[in-house]
């Protein structure tokens, strides 16, 4: 996901006014003094880098053909489905056997990809945005509705029977019904906000001309806080008792408690970039971004373990077995078996 390349993707008072943001998911009007110091005072209890590695020690499973551009990745429970443009389409991978299906759309898949049970979920760019539904079985396209991104590069997710996505660029957050398309909720956030998922009964949705996090209730809709991150939150993801952000300004990684437990705790990543994705999968965080494939963090302590320089990168799925991984400009998806990532490299080798 690239912006511009294609059309889409420590003080004590700073440290106390993060903690207390957390516990009561409240007192937004504190959000902007704290944000701006929560990187540096998160960093006094990490490591400051990560083991560096080429990319090419990684061994490729296969190397699989999308389309001439290959961006966003959902992995199901059965397959892994890619977004790709040229043509408008997203495909599914089928991890027995690589093979591809394509099902094509009548608008380009820009700003992320979301599964419930029965469909995958994609937002679609074009001169009026669209939503289109994909039945995950029939691997065929059931509906396009009318209601789509606010702007390339956001992001869509799935829970308490809804789908979410953020429709303009005043930060309104769609409540949708997945039977017809209709919108039945709209909440209203700050503008800058692209990005939600779904974890624990609430949506989080980073705010990337920000430096916050915005929790809001899955059931009632109503906002219940805000909480500080690194500046330019954009892709996100949830697992392992926390939400994750990747904060594009420095390239730095951010935990959220979501049992509002613990303060903000942010991983200097090194990776700074208008695009990139994030993901958990099994304890483990993956974050890729352009000539910075694979960075993994032990979701646990949390510490980042390894990171692989090299080419290609940009999107990123864990499951089935593997990685895989997009290579935006080549339009291919490279698997890795995660039993070929060394094992200095895993966190449950390193617990």
């Amino acid at each position: 996901m690239i912006i511009g390349l294609v059309p889409k993707r420590s003080s004590v008072g700073a440290f106390m006014g993060a903690l207390l943001l957390i516990l009561g998911f409240s007192c937004s009007h504190a959000t902007k003094a704290a944000a701006s110091d929560s990187e540096a005072s998160a960093r006094q209890s990490v490591p400051t880098r990560a083991e560096i590695r080429p990319v090419s020690e990684l061994k490729v499973t296969a190397t699989i053909p999308i389309a001439k551009q290959a961006d966003w990745v959902k992995v199901t429970s059965t397959a892994v489905w890619i977004g790709g443009k040229g043509p408008f389409a997203v495909s599914e991978i089928d991890p027995q056997t690589n093979q591809v299906t394509r099902v094509e759309l009548p608008g380009d898949p820009c700003a992320g990809l979301a599964a419930d049970a029965d469909n995958l979920w994609v937002p679609l760019c074009g001169k009026t945005p669209k939503l289109a539904r994909v039945d995950l079985a029939k691997r065929e396209l059931t509906g396009v509705f009318d209601v789509g991104p606010g702007a390339a590069e956001g992001g869509i997710a799935v829970g308490a029977g809804s789908v979410w996505m953020i429709v303009d660029k005043k930060g309104s957050m769609a409540r949708i019904d997945p039977a017809n398309g209709s919108v039945v909720d709209t909440v209203h956030l700050k503008p800058g906000s692209y990005n939600p998922v779904f974890s624990e009964g609430r949506i989080w949705v980073t705010r990337a001309s920000g430096a916050e996090l915005t929790i809001v209730d899955a059931t009632t809709g109503k906002i219940l806080g805000n909480v500080p991150v690194g500046r330019h939150p954009r892709f996100l993801t949830a697992g392992a008792g926390g939400v994750w952000t990747l904060n594009q300004a420095k390239g730095s990684l951010s935990r959220i408690d979501v049992a509002g437990r613990q303060p903000v705790v942010t991983l200097p990543l090194h990776v700074p970039g208008s695009g990139g994705d994030i993901t958990y999968a099994d304890g483990e965080v993956w974050v890729t971004m352009m000539k910075t494939p694979l960075t993994v963090v032990d979701a646990s302590r949390p510490q980042t373990l390894c990171q692989w320089k090299g080419a290609g990168g940009d999107a990123v799925g864990v499951g089935l077995g593997s990685i895989w991984l997009t290579n935006l400009r080549r339009g291919t998806v490279t698997r890795i078996a995660l039993s070929d990532v060394p094992r200095s490299c895993r966190a449950a080798a390193n617990r």
